[in-house]
Formats: C-alpha cells, sequence, structure tokens
C-alpha cells in the first residue's frame, strides 16, 4: 500500500469500495441487455482476475505462497465471487441494479453475526444504531409503488440475499487470512484467480450455456465492470485488515445509495423522489456515527 494511504482510516475505504460496487453493478445492468448472466459474470471475473495478474510485476510478493493463510483466500474464491457475482448479477436481471442492491442490505446482519461470534468482535450500540439507519434506508428504498404491478417473481428475492450472506462469509474468510497474510491485493488476487477458473469451467460443463459472441458490445460493459469491482475489493480489502467487520460491512452496504444517485443524475433511469431523499439522510448520519464511534 502506497505511503499516501497509509494513515487513511478504513471507513473511507469502505466508503470507496461501496461507490465503485454501486458503479459495477450500473455497467452490468447495461451490458445484461444483449448478454445472458453466465457469461457476463465470467467475464466479469476473468476480466478482474487478468486484471490481478497485470498487476502482480509491481504488487506481488511471492513469499506469501509459502503461508498456509493462502488456503483460506483460496477457500473465499471458491465462492465469492464466483457463486455471489452470479446471484448478484441474476438479481440484477430479475430486479434491477438498485432493488437488487437494495435486498443485499441484510449483509450488516450476516456480517455482525458472524464478526460477533466468530472473530470475536464487539457490537456496540453506536455501531449497532449506524447500522440499523443504513438497514432502514434501504429497506425504504426497496419498497414498491403498491400501485404498481410487480414485474419480478417472488422467488428473486432470494437471488442478493443470498449473495449478501456468501459475501459476508467471504469477507471474515478474507480478514481471517489477512492476519497471517496482510496484503490486499494478494486477498484479492487469490480469490478472483480461483472464481475465474470456477466460473469459466461452470460455463463450459453447462449443457445449454449460451454461445458467446465476441462482438457484441455489451460484453465491454462486463469487461469494464469487472475492472471496477477489482479496485473495489482492493479498497474492501484493506478496511477490512484495518477494520472490523460490524464496521465496515455496514459502510460498504452503503453501495444502493450510490447506486440510486447513479441512476439518478448520471443514467436517469429513475426520478428524485422524497423517499430518496430520506434515505439519504437516514444513511449519511448513520455512516457517519458509525465512523466516528469504531
Amino acid at each position: 500500500m502506497p505511503a499516501l494511504f497509509e494513515n487513511t482510516p478504513p471507513v473511507l475505504f469502505a466508503l470507496t469500495a461501496a461507490f465503485l460496487f454501486a458503479v459495477g453493478g450500473q455497467l452490468q445492468f447495461i451490458g445484461l441487455s444483449n448478454i445472458d448472466s453466465r457469461n457476463g459474470t465470467m467475464i466479469s471475473i476473468a476480466t478482474s482476475a487478468l486484471f490481478y495478474w497485470a498487476m502482480a510485476p509491481f504488487l506481488l510478493d511471492w513469499s506469501h505462497w509459502t503461508q498456509p493463510a493462502v488456503f483460506i483466500f483460496i477457500l473465499a474464491g471458491l465462492f465469492r465471487p464466483s457463486v455471489s457475482a452470479n446471484l448478484s448479477v441474476a438479481g440484477i436481471r430479475h430486479l434491477g441494479p438498485t432493488l437488487s442492491s437494495t435486498l443485499s442490505a441484510t449483509a450488516p446482519i450476516f456480517g455482525a453475526t458472524l464478526g460477533v461470534l466468530w472473530l470475536g468482535e464487539t457490537l456496540t450500540w453506536p455501531i449497532a444504531m449506524g447500522t440499523g439507519g443504513v438497514i432502514a434506508a434501504i429497506i425504504l428504498l426497496s419498497k414498491k409503488d403498491s400501485r404498481a404491478q410487480a414485474t419480478w417473481p417472488l422467488w428473486a428475492l432470494t437471488l442478493p440475499i443470498g449473495a449478501a450472506a456468501v459475501r459476508s462469509l467471504a469477507h471474515v474468510l478474507s480478514k481471517i487470512g489477512m492476519e497471517d497474510i496482510p496484503d490486499p491485493y494478494f486477498a484479492g488476487l487469490i480469490g478472483f484467480s480461483v472464481s475465474a477458473v470456477v466460473t469459466i469451467l461452470n460455463q463450459s460443463m453447462r449443457r445449454k450455456s449460451v454461445t458467446l459472441q465476441w462482438r457484441n458490445k455489451s460484453l465491454y460493459w462486463f469487461v469494464a465492470s469487472g475492472l471496477t469491482f477489482g479496485i473495489a475489493v482492493i479498497s474492501l480489502n484493506t478496511a477490512l485488515m484495518r477494520g472490523q467487520i460490524v464496521t465496515v460491512v455496514p459502510i460498504v452496504s452503503a453501495a444502493p445509495i450510490f447506486s440510486m444517485l447513479l441512476s439518478i443524475i448520471v443514467f436517469r433511469r429513475e426520478k428524485l423522489t422524497a423517499r430518496i431523499v430520506l434515505a439519504v439522510f437516514l444513511v449519511v448520519p448513520s455512516v457517519t456515527y458509525i465512523a466516528l464511534n469504531r
């Protein structure tokens, strides 16, 4: 980690990760218009892995490979992002980027439970109240207009929730691994590399897999999302290494707020409403409260 960032608090890394995850989700939503979710996920994960290996000559410490903690990163890579990304992209396809990321607000619940029970972290009242504020805001965003007919199946709601549970478990494993190998880049390199192999093998063995058309311009959106997620995970791992699960996960879970703002300001898919304004005013003080009481 460059000296410039040595004194940067984990909260800022967590917020950066949240923003980049929101950007990546929006890019994937655009790409899903002309490509199936499984191929899109494979392209995104493979791009992230290639991005990490491209940085290897500058960032990779080869001595890390001799540490037993490598196997912890490998274990995490078996289901994140390979499993979590597939669930997440499928959720985006069925629910849209905002609602999908909104239901991922369950991540702080899983994260707090694992952090307290597994890592022995302390869930203080200020952190619990801040987490509750984030969750309340995201649930507020997920509330559908009762006058509008639902266009997605009920079972689709389990996709982003399942992704949240898988990611929270991977966060814990990554933090445990980085206690022995304090290298956010290396943790991401192993995770993405393993997930890329798992995802590519899974796609190649599917009988009814959709043929990938390399001239499809939608592929570039998933390449862009892969680069974005790659940077996001370095930021996330740095936050996890320096902070606690019970503090970092709620802040990263603020990604739906960024997603909503991007939908309004940049992509112009949604309109600013009183509900969105209220959600923002819930999240901002909640994240600040968590940061000040970490």
